[in-house]
Parts: C-alpha cells; sequence; structure tokens
C-alpha cells in the first residue's frame, strides 16, 4: 500500500503538471478546469477540517463560500464603479487589489462561522447539520433580494482583481495564486491535525465527554475549528468569483454544500489529500462526462456509492489501505 504521505504529494503533483502540461499545449480550456479543481479543493480543504476532524456534518459551508465571493463582488464593483461603499458614517472605497480582497473575504467569512458556530454547536447531528443548511439557506434568500448586487441576476465584474507581481488575466498565472492558497491550505491543515488543538478535535469528535473530564471545552474546540474551516471556504469563495468574473446567489445554494460534502467523501474523509482527490475527480467527470450526457451525476452517484460501500477511508484509504475516521 502507499503511504499517506505520497498520496497527498502525488495528488498535488498531478493537479499541478496537468495545468502546466496544458500550458506548454496552450490547452487554455484545461489550464481553467485546473484552476476550478484547485478553488474547489481549497473549499473543501476548509469543509474538511470541520467534517474530517471534527465530525461537524455541516450542510450551510456554501454560506461562507459565498460570502467570499460576495466580499470580492462588492469591492471590486465599487472599484470599477467608482462609487464608494456607504455604510452610516463609514465610507469604503472599493479595490482591485486581491491580498485586500481575500483579507476581507477570510474575515468576513470566519465572523460569520463564529456567529453560526456558536448557535449550531449548541446541538449536535440532525440538529446541527439542519441549523447550518437554515444558515446557508438564509443567505441565499438574502441574495437573491439584494437589489443593489444584482439580486437573482448576479453581479459582473469586468476585469479580474490584481495581484503584485503577478499578471492575473494569464490564466496560468492564476492558476499559480489558486495553486498557492491550496498549498498553504493544505500545510495548514497537516499542522492542525498533529498540533495539540487537532488532537483535542480528535478527541472531542470521538469522546466529548473525556474532553471535558480533562477539563477542556469541546464546544469550544469545535468552535475555533468551525471557524478556520469557513475562513479557509470564504477564500475559495473570493478566488472562484474571481475565476469567473462573476457573482450570484447560486454560491450560497445547498447544492453547492452537499457537492462539498461529496468531494470530501470522494476522497477521504480526515485525509489530507481526500479534497484534492475529490475535486479532480469531479471536475474531470463534470467535463468529460458532461459533454456525452446531460445525466453524468448518475455516474458520480454511482462511485459515489461504491465508495461508501466498499472503501470507507475514500479513494485515499483505497490507497493507503486504511478506513477513514468514522463520522
Amino acid at each position: 500500500m502507499i503511504p499517506e504521505r505520497l498520496v497527498t504529494i502525488g495528488a498535488v503533483a498531478g493537479l499541478l503538471a496537468v495545468a502546466l502540461g496544458a500550458w506548454a499545449l496552450g490547452e487554455i480550456f484545461t489550464i481553467t478546469l485546473a484552476t476550478r479543481a484547485a478553488i474547489l479543493a481549497l473549499a473543501a480543504t476548509g469543509l474538511n477540517i470541520a467534517l474530517g476532524y471534527g465530525g461537524l456534518v455541516s450542510l450551510g459551508h456554501a454560506a461562507f463560500f459565498g460570502l467570499g465571493g460576495y466580499a470580492m463582488g462588492i469591492l471590486a464593483f465599487h472599484a470599477q464603479s467608482y462609487t464608494p461603499l456607504e455604510l452610516g458614517s463609514l465610507t469604503i472605497e472599493g479595490t482591485k487589489s486581491m491580498p485586500v480582497i481575500w483579507l476581507v473575504a477570510v474575515c468576513v467569512s470566519a465572523l460569520a462561522a463564529w456567529v453560526i458556530g456558536l448557535l449550531s454547536l449548541r446541538t449536535g447531528g440532525v440538529y446541527f447539520i439542519m441549523i447550518t443548511l437554515a444558515f446557508g439557506q438564509m443567505f441565499y434568500y438574502f441574495a437573491i433580494s439584494w437589489s443593489a448586487y444584482g439580486g437573482e441576476d448576479g453581479l459582473p465584474i469586468y476585469l479580474r482583481n490584481s495581484f503584485p507581481g503577478v499578471d492575473t488575466l494569464v490564466p496560468v498565472q492564476f492558476f499559480g495564486l489558486c495553486f498557492a492558497a491550496l498549498v498553504l491550505a493544505l500545510l495548514l491543515s497537516a499542522r492542525l491535525r498533529s498540533a495539540p488543538l487537532g488532537l483535542a478535535l480528535n478527541a472531542a469528535r470521538q469522546s466529548p465527554a473525556r474532553v471535558a473530564a480533562v477539563g477542556i471545552s469541546p464546544t469550544r474546540v469545535k468552535l475555533v475549528a468551525f471557524v478556520i474551516s469557513g475562513a479557509i471556504t470564504g477564500l475559495a469563495g473570493a478566488l472562484y468569483a474571481d475565476l469567473n468574473r462573476f457573482v450570484s446567489p447560486a454560491m450560497f445554494s445547498w447544492q453547492l454544500s452537499g457537492e462539498l460534502i461529496v468531494l470530501v467523501i470522494l476522497g477521504g474523509v480526515g485525509r489530507l489529500a481526500g479534497p484534492v482527490i475529490g475535486a479532480c475527480l469531479f471536475v474531470t467527470l463534470e467535463h468529460w462526462l458532461g459533454g456525452l450526457t446531460d445525466f453524468w451525476h448518475v455516474w458520480l452517484g454511482a462511485i459515489l456509492l461504491g465508495v461508501v460501500l466498499f472503501a470507507r477511508g475514500g479513494i485515499v484509504g483505497l490507497l493507503t489501505g486504511k478506513a477513514g475516521p468514522h463520522v
């Protein structure tokens, strides 16, 4: 069997090789697909911290994804229209700077995750799932009714935002930014898993009563993980909006939350490479099978069913010969 570390390195290197190979061959569309896979993997990596490490089955992570996207969209919209955002006595100028937008997206998503987590973590099991779903739908319907930023029609952005020293309009360079963000998130996830916080989170997932008995609050540990998870997913949302140069209420949809869960399950719940492999497989199936039939989701469902029944550790578990954590 293959060590998990090699699987992780192979998955990340494989995604990079596809993008560089497509660049060498002049296949711009393939670079865009690789960029989309990297962004979805980043969002799923955020979810994996909550789901895989903390056992928190969130069906509302699209809320953080959408908040990151709208943070980018609103700031870029005011920059391109040369109109400041008026919030009472506070005036916020728009910006096309990616670092500033990323910071705002991460902070807004983390704050939302903190508020949602404070309320949701009072419950557990199916109640936690339904509360996170409810929050996601609240943001979805709010975005639909927010006519100032396009409402249900969404908000287009004319030009991709800027990053110092990088031409973000060149597909391979924009992929490099998304890939770097993914690698940093994976390093953070790996560090978290072996850190005291990660060990406490794993213990809280398995036996909250024992964790509380040694003086550690399971709820507080899970809340910290939930906030980190939301922040990473928010960053992915900002990148996704920049990729498409468009934001819409669909970024808040529960279907997107479900897709992120599918990505984690396909790759392997709680596995470092799980989100990367799951995202790459999802985008590949969507592209290849989607061109053959409108019912490509049937094949995705069959693969997901096979993974759930015969590979409890996902594709990573199948390669390493180890079952994933039970959530």
